[in-house]
């Protein structure tokens, strides 16, 4: 018997490389003091503008899992 390897075990990328350069990006403009919520004030929290950048991704159409419901 072989061990599987981690990219066996699943079909595919959960996220694809265009939603990474959205967050990347978020994150970067975060880091500048750039990044803007939706009601004016600067980003201050990194998940926050990780949250940002899949969004943006998901305007764009990339391919990002859909939003849990709360």
């Amino acid at each position: 018997m072989t061990a599987k390897k981690s990219s066996e075990k699943r079909s595919g990328r959960k996220y694809g490389k265009a939603a990474g350069k959205s967050v990347a990006s978020a994150v970067r403009r975060a880091k500048h003091g750039t990044l803007r919520s939706g009601n004016g004030g600067k980003v201050k929290n990194r998940k926050q503008a990780i949250a940002i950048g899949l969004s943006e991704a998901r305007e764009k159409g990339a391919k990002v899992p859909s939003k849990k419901a709360s």
